[in-house]
């Protein structure tokens, strides 16, 4: 199997969490896009939250593989443009770390939900992420920042999407996806505690 893609991939990943270090400096050009593009990376929930998205489309079937990500996406920046005009949502932090623990589940069960079931799911709880990425725009442009934290988490899911179909396809492949799932459900878990 071709591993150019996991490894460039991973490459994004590491490269953007150590970009705020850089942007920390003020007169950098196109800060707020930088600055959304390092939102995503600069929590766990987020980080978490995106990376399963990728791994549990890679194991969907048909197009399913790439709704799911694609409106995880779109329902995100629909939910920055609620907090943009001001709507606010209920309880974003308790649904940023719902969307940990069930999407951990999904794939710890190795769930395939119909895509009528599954999109409007990952949809919802893309609300509450780009709902959470506006409240910390700290008077960015929006679609500066916008365009920086949608390109992030398409990378984070083509991550978590790429190491999924990395992974062989064996019982012993199975069972590190599930592990994998279970302790991103476990994270969940604890976000919703605390």
């Amino acid at each position: 199997m071709n591993t150019h893609p996991v490894r460039a991939a991973l490459v994004a990943v590491a490269l953007a969490t150590v970009s705020g270090a850089a942007l920390a400096h003020p007169g950098h050009e196109g800060a707020s896009f930088f600055s959304g593009f390092a939102h995503p990376f600069g929590g766990v929930d987020h980080l978490l939250a995106m990376l399963a998205v990728g791994l549990y489309a890679a194991r969907q079937p048909g197009a399913t593989r790439w709704m799911l990500p694609a409106g995880f996406v779109l329902a995100m920046l629909a939910g920055a443009g609620l907090g943009a005009l001001g709507f606010a949502l209920p309880a974003v932090e308790a649904g940023i770390a719902a969307s940990v623990l069930v999407l951990g589940l999904l794939i710890a069960l190795a769930a395939r939900l119909p895509v009528a079931a599954s999109l409007p799911l990952v949809a919802a709880f893309a609300l509450f992420h780009g709902h959470a990425h506006h409240a910390e725009m700290e008077g960015a442009s929006l679609a500066t920042y916008a365009l920086g934290f949608a390109l992030a988490t398409a990378l984070l899911h083509g991550a978590g999407y790429a190491l999924t179909r990395w992974t062989p396809q064996t019982l012993l492949g199975d069972r590190v996806h599930r592990a994998a799932g279970a302790a991103i459900a476990g994270t969940g878990a604890l976000l919703l505690g605390a």
